[in-house]
């Protein structure tokens, strides 16, 4: 389904566009948030595919660790906030492998962690006819068999076997020649296509090389401006980029173990926190969690000149590592695009309503209502309904109903124009006092 923006009503493809511009009983509802998505290069797991991680999940198969694990630090700190994290493993690695005599042990995947299998092969105590094949990691058993002989073997969630005849027993046999590989900047593209057909909020690119950080700029205007897709892709210093769609972190954090994380690693956080963001909420001042100090802090001139810039930063405040002001990196604000458009919040509820009225659009609307009088009231209903709704959330104040929405007929027969006047609601930040000593 197509979407995007437009600038004369000449479009060919069926499809919602909106421009969202500066104001110089419903079938749709608000739509859910909190996916976040980010591509990394891991020492286990499915290689080249996006894998859909809930938060509380166990991911020790998956990924290979414990979420705890330093391996998959930054699945953890998307996962603080993110309700959902589409994961995608950008290296496929060699497999660590083993022979027992006439039998190979193979790592299920490719990468480093395969090196922490062993295979231990004994003869089972209450059939020597029989041998006890075990899978150890890190010396905890993963899987354990009673077979035979070598075809009587299963694939486990570790590791393949190959091979004929009988079992040889082995005290324990590590795997070994397993390599993470390395990756390059076509993974990062194709990770992308493959995004691009799913359902998110933010995209994170926890990396410092600037030709990559124009490719995920590039990517979240083009879904914005071009799709109709409403997300955001953060990115670690990257206030050139000049665009809503794209938050550019300036620093890091600390975390409570004295873990330090860079401004790029931090991406992951910011990403997964926006996305779980409600459209009438803000991170302005929200703490990073479990950490306790920016990294680096900056001076109060030093934090001016990056808000100004368009930076999202993290400023210590009482043994903790607080977000200064929850804003992407917008600064040429223009008639259409003004100041408010610099805020995450707002654009929260641009891009909520931008997307839902795109999904409510296409399963109720596309095809199935007539374009005449009563189909267009019925578009009018729906979209009041929406934005009702959306007041009630405190997303956007003082619509009106009866001047606010206005649904007419479009240039062609099948095209139907509507002009909205709404109101975003943003957080408090700035109070300025008066106090009279008498």
């Amino acid at each position: 389904m197509a979407g995007g923006t437009w600038v004369a009503q000449n479009k060919v493809r069926p499809g919602v566009y909106v421009n969202f511009v500066s104001d110089g009983g419903a079938l749709g509802a608000l739509g859910e948030r909190g996916i976040a998505a980010m591509a990394l290069s891991l020492p286990w797991g499915t290689s080249k595919q996006i894998l859909t991680i809930n938060a509380g999940d166990d991911v020790s198969e998956l990924l290979g660790y414990d979420i705890a694990a330093s391996q998959v630090l930054l699945v953890r700190e998307a996962l603080k906030r993110a309700k959902t994290l589409l994961l995608y493993r950008l290296n496929t690695g060699t497999k660590a492998s083993k022979a027992i005599g006439t039998l190979t042990a193979t790592a299920k995947y490719g990468g480093a962690r395969g090196n922490d299998l062993t295979i231990i092969i004994q003869t089972n105590v209450d059939d020597n006819a029989k041998f006890d094949v075990i899978t150890m990691l890190t010396g905890e058993e993963v899987d354990r068999q009673i077979v035979s002989a070598i075809a009587d073997l299963t694939a486990n969630a570790w590791v393949t076997w190959s091979g004929t005849g009988s079992l040889t027993t082995s005290a324990g046999a590590a795997l070994t020649g397993g390599a993470d590989g390395t990756t390059v900047n076509g993974d990062h593209t194709d990770f992308l296509s493959a995004l691009e057909l799913r359902d998110f909020q933010t995209v994170a690119y926890p990396g410092t090389d600037n030709t990559l950080k124009g490719v995920y700029a590039a990517f979240a205007r083009r879904l914005r401006d071009t799709e109709g897709t409403k997300i955001q892709a953060v990115l670690e210093n990257y206030p050139t980029a000049d665009h809503e769609g794209v938050i550019s972190v300036k620093n890091g954090v600390i975390l409570s173990d004295g873990t330090t994380l860079t401004a790029a690693q931090a991406t992951a956080w910011v990403a997964g926190a926006t996305a779980a963001a409600s459209i009438a909420e803000s991170l302005t001042y929200r703490g990073y969690d479990d950490a306790t100090d920016a990294n680096p802090r900056y001076t109060n001139s030093q934090t001016i000149a990056a808000l100004e810039a368009g930076e999202f930063l993290f400023t210590a405040s009482g043994g903790k590592a607080i977000v200064e002001q929850d804003i992407n990196s917008l600064t040429s604000f223009t008639p259409e695009k003004g100041k408010q458009f610099h805020k995450n919040r707002v654009i929260r509820v641009l891009d909520g309503i931008g997307n839902d009225f795109k999904r409510i659009f296409e399963s109720f609307y596309l095809g199935k209502v007539n374009n005449n009088a009563d189909g267009r009231n019925l578009l009018k209903a729906e979209i009041i309904s929406y934005l009702t709704s959306l007041q009630a959330a405190n997303a956007v104040q003082n619509f009106d109903s009866q001047t606010d929405v206005q649904v007419t007929i479009g240039t062609d027969s099948d095209s139907v124009y509507v002009e909205l006047n709404v109101q975003p609601v943003d957080a408090i930040e700035k109070i300025y006092m008066k106090v009279k000593v008498k």
